[in-house]
């Protein structure tokens, strides 16, 4: 009976020292599963390159790269800023006459180029909401200075945002608010031109 009771009280020690191995092996599995879903879970914050950066990922704007580059503005537009710049798509590019994007890109038209294309850009970052604010604060045209020095006017055509350019020209803005480090970009359907 003595014998049957230490085989007993052994073979409850080796239960418990299996029960707590496993209850050892079952929290260490648990707590690598845990850590590793924690670190699946923790939301991966990619960083919102700078209106360069932006404009070279989307492949509505290669020609702008393309002049943005031919006039050495990259430095300018990957600056501290803010910028809000009025994006002509590759689509508004194609509007131009045959050849004007090819003629412009030519190093002797460099002064020419950068004139057009800062005449895009607005110092400071206005998202969609504050430049529909400014233009119903301002009766519905809003004038502002562009990086160039000449004015565009901001109005409302239905629902859109138009800009009327020095000479007249309009351009409506077809997408808005699209994220930089330093500023903003609004896509526009039609390059806009300056007196210059």
């Amino acid at each position: 009976m003595k014998k049957m009771l230490l085989m007993v009280a052994g073979a409850g020690l080796l239960f418990a020292s299996c029960a707590e191995g496993t209850k050892e092996k079952t929290t260490e599995v648990n707590n690598e599963v845990a850590e590793a879903t924690m670190e699946v879970e923790a939301p991966v914050k990619e960083e919102v390159g700078t209106i360069v950066d932006v404009a070279v990922g989307n492949e509505n704007f290669t020609t702008l790269v393309t002049a943005v580059k031919a006039a050495g503005l990259v430095e300018t537009l990957t600056s501290t800023g803010p910028f809000t710049v009025f994006a002509p798509t590759n689509d508004a590019f194609a509007k131009l006459p045959e050849g004007t994007v090819g003629t412009l890109v030519k190093p002797e038209n460099k002064a020419a180029l950068t004139d057009i294309l800062t005449y895009h850009v607005v110092a400071g970052k206005y998202m969609a909401g504050d430049v529909v604010e400014a233009i119903k604060a301002n009766n519905g045209s809003f004038e502002t200075n562009t990086v160039m020095g000449e004015k565009i006017t901001l109005m409302m055509d239905g629902a859109n945002v138009v800009i009327k350019d020095a000479k007249g020209g309009m351009s409506t803005i077809i997408m808005t608010d699209v994220a930089a480090s330093n500023g903003v970009i609004h896509a526009i359907d039609t390059v806009i031109m300056p007196k210059g």
